[in-house]
């Protein structure tokens, strides 16, 4: 949030006509690393378009605990940031809501808040057991508004896709995702010198000290 309403800023001062694009999810929204980067987005008029993943979920925290707000894209209201709720599960509304909220922006008139509405399906994280805290009911059914079946079926009903469209696309999937992987088990191992190399100009005194401690290990492999 900071780093996007900061770019934004700078955008501005260039007079450049470019435009960031940040996202937080529904419990960050909770922080106040929301609340202050947000509210200075406002005070600049920033270029700045902030999307909200709300999925229903900060970890095992569901929305009903994480804020007392009846939506999420109304805490714009206060810092003088133009909001919108829409259906994250949708890619053809929240494509044109972007498209919008980004040409505004773009033209001068300022930031705006997006809050799209989803839900998790699976796990927070590998180390995340959501079975723990979710109703499976609730996750059954939410499957049936899964944005990209949803998409699929429009575009099957207005004869733009195909069966053999999709399969084509899966293979050409697979294999870049195979070739990346080849590229990756290619590559050699990074020095351990990239962990101090691009944190400062001069490398301190203090880091000096750890790489060459970092170097002796490695040497030792």
């Amino acid at each position: 949030m900071a780093h996007a309403v900061g770019a934004a800023y700078a955008f501005a001062l260039r007079k450049e006509e470019r435009v960031a694009v940040t996202f937080v999810g529904d419990g960050g929204t909770s922080n106040g690393a929301f609340y202050e980067p947000l509210n200075m987005a406002g005070v600049w008029n920033a270029p700045v378009v902030i999307v909200i993943n709300n999925n229903g979920w900060a970890i095992s925290t569901p929305r009903s605990l994480e804020s007392a707000a009846a939506t999420l894209a109304q805490k714009g209201v206060a810092a003088g940031v133009a909001c919108q709720q829409v259906d994250g599960n949708d890619v053809v509304a929240v494509h044109d809501t972007a498209r919008r909220a980004i040409a505004r922006a773009r033209a001068g008139e300022g930031p705006m808040l997006i809050e799209a509405l989803t839900y998790r399906l699976g796990d927070h994280t590998t180390a995340d057991d959501a079975t723990r805290y979710r109703d499976p009911e609730v996750v059954q059914r939410e499957w049936t508004r899964e944005p990209i079946s949803r998409l699929r079926a429009y575009l099957l009903c207005k004869g733009l896709w195909s069966k053999q469209q999709e399969g084509e696309l899966l293979q050409e999937c697979a294999a870049e995702v195979a070739a990346a992987v080849a590229t990756y088990m290619a590559t050699p191992p990074a020095s351990s010198d990239a962990m101090f190399n691009y944190l400062y100009a001069e490398v301190p005194r203090a880091l000096e000290a750890q790489r060459e401690t970092a170097r002796r290990f490695a040497s030792r492999k």
